[in-house]
């Protein structure tokens, strides 16, 4: 099985390029939304792939979904793609321009059922929330669990191409008003990069 691994940045995933080696394909197509759909329309335009992974680490909203914890995003959604009426927002979906949710095309349980994580429901932004007013509106709105500023063009992309994928994401933080003195990144990063090694090793020896 041909497997690509896809990270916003180097330091998401070392730990598991360290193990793997050239063994593995990865793409690091650097932070947000556009670089993310033009690095992997560039690289599905050179290479088919059998499964494709977005790993990184996440802000939670969900007060069980702790720092260190790794969960599957079953649906990501392009919280800021739309239309402000004065205090209201107006999604995309309802202006009739296109679509704002976006879902996986396969599933762990169908990847490797041996292996299991709590599922999420996230959003994807341009603006991480760092304001407690901007993030009471955007729970009532969409009620997120997660928070990146990749996985909604990432299921994207690869819907695009019908390419199976997955999104799996570590907490580093809470979503909450800034404090950098309350994330704990390198604990994100060693849980994501312990499980997804166990994924690549189970896929790659069944």
């Amino acid at each position: 099985m041909l497997i690509l691994i896809v990270a916003a940045t180097s330091f998401e995933v070392e730990p598991l390029v360290n193990s793997f080696g050239n063994k593995l394909d990865v793409l690091i197509t650097g932070a947000g939304m556009v670089p993310t759909a033009f690095a992997m329309g560039r690289q599905f335009n050179m290479h088919k792939y059998d499964l494709v992974i977005n790993l990184g680490i996440a802000g939670s909203f969900d007060s069980e979904i702790t720092p260190g914890y790794v969960v599957e995003i079953t649906e990501d959604t392009f919280a800021e793609t739309g239309a402000e009426d004065d205090q209201e927002f107006i999604p995309i979906t309802t202006l009739g321009f296109g679509e704002n949710t976006f879902k996986p095309t396969t599933t762990l349980e169908q990847v490797c059922s041996s292996l299991y994580l709590t599922k999420a429901k996230a959003i994807t932004v341009n603006t991480v929330h760092g304001n407690e007013e901007s993030i009471q509106k955007i729970q009532r709105r969409l009620n997120p669990q997660i928070e990146t500023m990749e996985g909604a063009a990432f299921f994207y992309a690869c819907r695009q191409f019908n390419t199976p994928c997955l999104q799996i994401r570590s907490v580093s933080n809470y979503v909450e008003k800034r404090n950098r003195d309350n994330w704990d990144i390198q604990l994100a990063i060693k849980n994501l990069n312990n499980f997804a090694i166990e994924l690549v090793n189970r896929i790659v020896n069944n």
